[in-house]
Formats: C-alpha cells, structure tokens, sequence
C-alpha cells in the first residue's frame, strides 16, 4: 500500500479516536501529539515527507490504549505492531 493512503488511513483512525488533526508548515521541525483546552490534538508538519508524517501519526496511535477497539487494515495494522484480535 502506498505511503500517502496510509498516512491517511492512520490520520482517520486518530480522528475516530478523538484526535483533532492540524496540519501546518512547521519548517521541518516535526509536529506531534499535545492536549490543550481539553482536546487531543495531532500536529501534522507539511514540510515532512510523507513517510515522516505517518511515522509521527503512528507513533501516536501506538502510545493509545484505546487502538485496540479499532481494527485498521492489515498494512496499517502491521506498521502499528498490532496483533489481530479473534
């Protein structure tokens, strides 16, 4: 699967995971997860590559408990280091 579709693919489950995602130019100098104002944000840096900006996303995802409720695809779920579920 290509970079680009699962980027996307993790950025939807962060969403369904109540993530708010903001994607900016930050100079290259990475994003990341915060909280602020009782949200769970996700910073996308735009000056990344794409393969960069899904290792940051999948990242996140890895650090949440609450992944294991959702089941990605087999490609994501291989980068997230998931086991599947019977």
């Amino acid at each position: 699967m290509h970079t680009v579709e699962l980027r996307e693919q993790a950025l939807r489950m962060a969403r369904q995971l109540g993530y708010c995602i903001r994607e900016e130019w930050l100079d290259g100098n990475g994003g990341g997860q915060c909280e602020f104002a009782g949200r769970r944000w996700i910073f996308v840096d735009l000056a990344q590559s794409a393969a960069e900006q899904l290792e940051q996303v999948a990242e996140t995802l890895r650090s949440d408990p609450a992944i294991h409720a959702l089941t990605p695809t087999l490609p994501l779920r291989k980068l997230l280091n998931m086991r599947k579920t019977a």
